[in-house]
């Protein structure tokens, strides 16, 4: 008596996926199982945590950065630090956003959570983070409270620049030109109007101006991260 053997039913080829991926799918760190719990979104923690510029490598070449600013303005006065603390958020800013560079950008397409929201947090991660370490590289190098605290202000304006470029063109890399091209015209500009580097960060005139830049270029990101009518 001969035996037939039927085949199972059993998608092998399904198998195989789930046990790659429990292999190759690295384990949440404590910071993504902090964030995760923070945020209440396991999802939206890996996408923050994989952040191209919260990445060790990169704050470490902003620390780098600053460090010499803070030797720099020992050395000849001028405040560099307030001057390079614009530029380092604007081309951090840029990195958080890039379909090509972004190692989340697949995963922030198949989160619950809209590709806005995913930018948000990761962008005020990286404004906060700047901001700090900006702030604590001022302290240090000891400049006036003026100079220590007024590039705030513009900060805020060169990164929405940067997001906005960024954003609209679809690359980080035109995002940091963008960023970097703007503030290099204001500092620029303040220097052969009044004579000074810092005007760009002591002007209060230009306050309103660096808030309405601010505003126009968060309602352009707004514009370009809206979704379609009729999608998810």
């Amino acid at each position: 008596m001969t035996e037939v053997n039927e085949p199972l039913d059993v998608d092998l080829d399904r198998v195989w996926t789930g046990v790659a991926a429990r292999v190759w799918c690295p384990a949440p760190s404590p910071a993504e199982r902090l964030v995760g719990w923070l945020l209440r979104s396991p999802g939206l923690a890996r996408a923050l945590v994989v952040t191209p510029s919260l990445m060790l490598g990169w704050l470490v070449a902003s620390c780098v950065v600053l460090i010499a600013g803070i030797a720099a303005t020992a050395g000849t006065g001028t405040p560099y630090v307030a001057l390079l603390a614009p530029a380092i958020a604007a081309a951090g800013i840029a990195y958080a956003y890039g379909p090509g560079i972004d190692p989340a950008w697949e995963l922030s397409q198949s989160l619950p959570v809209s590709d806005r929201m995913v930018l948000l947090v990761r962008a005020l991660a990286v404004f906060g983070l700047n901001a700090a370490l900006g702030l604590i590289a001022s302290a240090v190098s000891g400049v006036a409270v003026a100079v220590t605290f007024g590039w705030l202000v513009p900060m805020t304006a060169v990164c929405a620049l940067a997001l906005a470029g960024a954003t609209l063109a679809r690359s980080a890399n035109v995002g940091v030109a963008a960023g970097m091209a703007g503030w290099a015209i204001t500092v620029l500009a303040g220097r052969a109007l009044t004579g000074t580097f810092t005007a760009a960060v002591t002007t209060s005139s230009l306050v309103l101006p660096y808030l309405a830049v601010t505003a126009g270029c968060v309602a352009l990101v707004l514009y370009a991260t809206r979704v379609p009518g009729g999608a998810r």
